[in-house]
C-alpha cells in the first residue's frame, strides 16, 4: 500500500532543466586534421577522428574546434611519453561530454534514432599497432 493520492493518469514530468540539449545521435562530417599541429602518434590521429566526429559537434563553435586542436596536441603529446598530461586532458573531454556520467552533468541527451537499419561502418581508421605504441609509452622510448 502506498501512501498519498494516485498520481493523475496524464502525469507530465514538468522538472525539465531549461539548459538541456538533445543532440542528434548522428555522428557528424567531422574536419581534417590540421596539419599544422604537427601530430606525430596515430593514438592523436584517432583521439582527432573520434571528436571531430562525435555527435557533440553538430553544436560546436569556432572556439570548441580550437579547444579541440589544443587538446588533441596534449593527447599527442601523452603518447609521446608526457604521463602528466592526462589529468588536464580528462578534465577537457569531460567538458565536452565524454563519459555518461558527464553527460548527465550537462543535461546533454541523444536523440533515439527511429527506424534506421544498422548504421553503415565508417571509413577504416589508419593502421597503427596498438601494442607497438603502448610498448613506447611504458617504455620511455
Amino acid at each position: 500500500m502506498t501512501r498519498g493520492p494516485a498520481p493523475k493518469d496524464n502525469a507530465i514530468r514538468r522538472n525539465v532543466h531549461p539548459g538541456a540539449q538533445s543532440l542528434p545521435a548522428t555522428a557528424q562530417p567531422g574536419r581534417e586534421l590540421p596539419k599544422a599541429l604537427g601530430i606525430t602518434t596515430g593514438g592523436a590521429r584517432r583521439f582527432w577522428k573520434t571528436w571531430s566526429c562525435a555527435p557533440q559537434t553538430a553544436a560546436w563553435t569556432e572556439t570548441d574546434w580550437s579547444e579541440l586542436e589544443l587538446t588533441t596536441k596534449l593527447v599527442d603529446g601523452l603518447f609521446l611519453g608526457d604521463l602528466k598530461l592526462a589529468g588536464e586532458i580528462r578534465q577537457r573531454v569531460a567538458k565536452w561530454g565524454a563519459t555518461v556520467e558527464d553527460r548527465a552533468r550537462l543535461r546533454m541527451t541523444f536523440d533515439k534514432t527511429t527506424e534506421e537499419g544498422p548504421a553503415a561502418p565508417s571509413a577504416p581508421a589508419p593502421e597503427v599497432d596498438m601494442d607497438e605504441e603502448l610498448y613506447k609509452l611504458l617504455n620511455g622510448t
